[in-house]
């Protein structure tokens, strides 16, 4: 196991070195010079090209690339343009938020869509099965954007439940605090619930065609021993692999949620800062979501040994 995730590990670096610079292409190809915004409107020529002197602007991309790099390499974040910070302090203050959203989001989804997923699977062609398979083809054809304005219009305007947006810390009110959670939650939950619960249908589909479990009916298994200790069980390897792959949309669709929310996540932080051309900020937060996603992958690669031996040996013995 130790070698197997050592090796893992070690093909981060390649994946690594690719996304840096695709990430550095794409961030220097945003139109606009970050130099002009530092300076500001009334700055003259001048002082702009005193700015990008000063922040390396104005060398060569290859070698603006290869300084960065070498930071990057040493855990060094660099400066923020406009907040005048460490990039890796902004980020990991707000990444916090952005985690607690992604969570209770994807616990949401799991709360919701395995459960119905599995008794459409279940009862498929049936009422229940309709109603689940409605229900996903309306949320995942739903803009996560629009859901929001529509949570925000219903909840916090109309009926004043809810609040429209930010964050109450839980110093001040931990019922705020949590109220504050429900639309973004709900937001991202049902759309990942809608994904899941179709997953987990087809799986368990799949699963009761096989010959195990019409050997299982036969031989007069009980119907709840089939279901939690053959279908469900047997059904997980898909489950879980949309789960992970959930988790890491709901990081990345953050990004809007959390700009429609004004909800203080790194989401939101990237928007600000692409808007602002922060360079090393833009750089540094899409970097650390590429290793979130790495690091996501081999998590789930070891669920699944979890969850069935085979792999686990097949990957113990690479």
């Amino acid at each position: 196991m130790a070698a197997y995730l050592i090796n893992r590990i070690l093909q981060w670096i390649p994946v690594l070195l690719i996304s840096s610079i695709i990430v550095f292409a794409v961030v220097r190809a945003m139109p606009g010079d970050p130099a002009d915004i530092i300076a500001g409107p009334d700055a003259t020529q001048a002082d702009v090209q005193r700015i990008r002197a000063e922040y390396g602007l104005d060398r060569s991309l290859p070698v603006q690339y290869m300084a960065w790099l070498r930071h990057m390499g040493r855990g060094d974040f660099g400066v923020s343009y406009i907040y005048h910070r460490d990039n890796s302090e902004l980020i990991f203050s707000r990444l916090p938020f952005s985690l607690l959203i992604a969570a209770t989001s994807l616990l949401t989804a799991l709360i919701f869509g395995v459960p119905f997923g599995l008794a459409a699977g279940l009862g498929e062609g049936k009422i229940i099965d309709w109603g689940a398979s409605l229900f996903s083809s309306l949320a995942v054809a739903t803009p996560g954007f629009w859901l929001g304005m529509l949570g925000i219009m219903l909840f916090a305007v109309k009926l004043g439940w809810l609040p429209p947006g930010g964050l109450t810390s839980t110093d001040e009110s931990v019922f705020g605090f949590l109220c504050s959670l429900v639309l973004p939650t709900l937001t991202l939950g049902l759309h990942g619930a809608a994904v899941l619960m179709r997953s987990t249908r087809n799986a368990v589909i799949e699963t009761l065609g096989e010959s195990y479990i019409r050997t299982a009916r036969a031989k007069g298994l009980r119907h709840r021993t089939l279901v939690y200790h053959h279908v469900l069980r047997n059904s997980m390897l898909p489950i879980v692999t949309m789960t992970g792959v959930l988790l890491g949309r709901m990081l990345g669709g953050a990004v809007v949620i959390e700009s429609v929310f004004a909800w203080p996540g790194i989401g939101r932080l990237l928007v600000q800062s692409i808007i602002n051309r922060d360079y090393g900020m833009v750089q540094g937060i899409l970097i650390i979501l590429v290793l979130f996603f790495l690091a996501l992958n081999l998590v789930v690669d070891l669920l699944y040994g979890a969850i069935d031996p085979r792999i686990r040996l097949t990957g113990s013995h690479r």
